[in-house]
């Protein structure tokens, strides 16, 4: 009886005891992470930070491929993905034709619900927002770009899945970012780690994805960027490993050896000519959406049916060439390992560039690097073919110019020598071939990069007044606001009225909401030493005078994002 009472008398101080150690947890986790959203995070606490992005990213590609396996399987009638458009030949022409428009039909209710503008989200903002938006993307239109690529490839859109599943890890990484109040450096480091890991898990290339994430979307190598990137990356990786394995994407064939010396003009005139055509997909891609832009103004077709019009087009292409429906991986194999004759891999290469061209165009979603991937491979076969058949004493297989074409198509089109190169080698498995694959790329990149704004990412940046191309000195004065550098009216150093309402009088003015971009090139034109800064009013009411901009202070302020940005890519 002593003993019950004895432990009777000791559960209330014990629980006392266990509650106040709970308490001291809480209030401990949640200082932690009142520090950790109010200061930033530690060195330590980013690198957890940046694994656990790159396991989320790393899941989220992985569901989006399954995903689109899946609904490929259902939709389509067969668990041979690898030979989807074998398959396609046997399907009813009916059915061929109405599932990409079906598809097309809800991608264009998915787009005119999330966006506002039913444009698919892809690398482009996502470059974008590490540039211009510290970090950040557009969450609500991210997901819904999401769900519309996954529509558009699962239903035979021509497009790729990489472009989707990197704005997909931006989104998580964007949320992170706000949860923790992260500063731009930090919200950019975490954009990097969520792009390599969803590269990686998407293609089984831990190196590229880190290159990928580095070299396209953060566009800087910068030390301290690398080793969380890096973790990132190799989550990534192994999240697709658990799945899939540690297999290549393809296989080439162990045949066939390149005679360096000798040879390696061969691949450096490959280089050229898939420059050229690296340039010819990019423009073809802008032209028809100018076209497509241009013919629904004049239809006055509502947005909503724009995908639905453009997926009955690919649905009529497909029923004679069903090799153009989704990523082409069927295709990409055939010629790397030579099977396809040159009559097929010409014509296949023209009708997936117009394929590709109809599906953007068509605000249908994916991706353009596997596609290029495609179209690259198709013009490395047809070069080799002739290449062997003009030399055969020296020239190697024609399918190692079919791998070093799908590498220099790529890198054209990404603007991505480094890391386009490796991803190569890594879907693959092929290191022997470096040379021949490097010479192409390094020529193909160069050319094209002269013929676009440096890549199709930042040629549809460029197309939308958004000024990356040209580097920091051109993009920071977006970044710039006027009102926060602006001397108010009330400000014992502010301009005289009088002298500002003279200059309002002459035109010389600008919007408090605006950026340095536009400021500028007024102090460059008026040679003033000052600028009213004004609130619009209503049409026919006089403007409001807030302050006024001074050139000096103009030109502080975008010293200061030089310097800060020097400063963060060389850390």
């Amino acid at each position: 009886m002593k003993a019950r009472e004895i432990g009777v008398g000791m559960a209330g101080p014990l629980k006392l005891y266990l509650f106040r150690q709970w308490a001291r947890g809480c209030a401990g986790a949640r200082g932690a992470w009142c520090l950790l959203r109010d200061k930033g995070p530690s060195q330590l606490q980013f690198w957890l930070i940046a694994l656990v992005i790159g396991i989320a990213a790393g899941f989220a590609a992985l569901f989006f491929r399954k995903g689109i396996e899946w609904t490929q399987s259902r939709l389509y009638g067969t668990n041979d993905l690898a030979h989807l458009h074998s398959w396609v030949e046997t399907l009813p022409w009916y059915w061929v034709l109405l599932l990409p428009a079906a598809g097309g039909l809800a991608v264009g209710a998915i787009l005119n619900w999330f966006t506002h503008d039913g444009r698919v989200r892809s690398v482009a903002d996502v470059i974008e927002g590490a540039a211009l938006w510290e970090g950040r993307v557009e969450k609500r239109a991210g997901i819904g770009s999401a769900l519309a690529s996954f529509i558009t490839l699962s239903t035979g859109g021509s497009t790729g899945r990489e472009g989707p599943v990197v704005h997909m890890a931006a989104v998580v990484s964007s949320w992170v970012s706000a949860r923790i109040n992260a500063d731009g450096i930090t919200g950019r480091d975490l954009l990097g780690c969520a792009v390599a890991a969803a590269v990686s898990a998407s293609f089984n290339a831990p190196i590229a994805g880190a290159l990928f994430a580095l070299e396209v979307v953060l566009r800087h190598f910068a030390v301290h960027a690398f080793a969380p990137i890096a973790i990132a990356s190799v989550a990534g990786t192994v999240i697709n490993r658990i799945e899939y394995g540690d297999v290549t994407e393809f296989i080439v064939p162990a045949e066939g050896s390149l005679a360096f010396y000798v040879e390696l003009p061969a691949f450096l005139m490959l280089g050229l000519v898939s420059g050229v055509v690296a340039v010819v997909l990019m423009k073809a891609i802008f032209f028809a959406d100018d076209l497509g832009t241009e013919a629904c103004a004049r239809l006055r077709l509502p947005g909503i049916l724009r995908p639905a019009l453009t997926g009955l087009m690919l649905g009529a292409l497909a029923i004679w060439f069903p090799h153009i429906i989704g990523v082409g991986y069927e295709t990409t194999s055939l010629a790397l390992t030579g099977t396809l004759t040159l009559h097929n891999a010409v014509v296949f290469a023209v009708l997936k560039v117009v394929a590709v061209a109809i599906t953007m165009a068509g605000r249908m979603g994916g991706g353009v690097f596997s596609p290029a991937l495609m179209v690259g491979a198709l013009t490395g076969l047809a070069f080799g073919f002739i290449a062997t058949a003009v030399f055969p004493d020296v020239s190697g297989s024609e399918t190692i110019y079919a791998l070093a074409g799908m590498g220099a198509v790529a890198a054209a089109v990404l603007g991505a020598p480094i890391s386009t190169t490796l991803i190569i080698f890594e879907l693959t498995g092929d290191w022997q071939t470096g040379i021949a694959v490097m010479a192409a790329v390094s020529l193909s990149s160069a050319l094209a990069s002269r013929l676009v704004d440096r890549s199709f990412f930042l040629t549809q940046l460029e197309r939308r007044n958004i000024h990356l191309a040209a580097g920091p000195q051109a993009y920071l004065l977006a970044t710039v606001r006027v009102a926060g550098i602006m001397r108010s009216r009330d400000s014992a150093q502010s301009a005289n009225e009088d002298a500002c309402w003279e200059l309002i009088e002459q035109g010389i003015y600008v919007d408090g909401n605006a950026t340095l971009e536009a400021v500028m090139p007024i102090f460059e034109t008026s040679g003033a030493s000052f600028i009213p800064v004004v609130t619009l009013g209503g049409e026919g009411d006089p403007p409001e005078l807030w302050g006024a901009l001074f050139h000096v202070d103009a030109l502080q302020a975008f010293n200061r994002a030089l310097s800060a940005t020097a400063a963060e890519e060389h850390s």
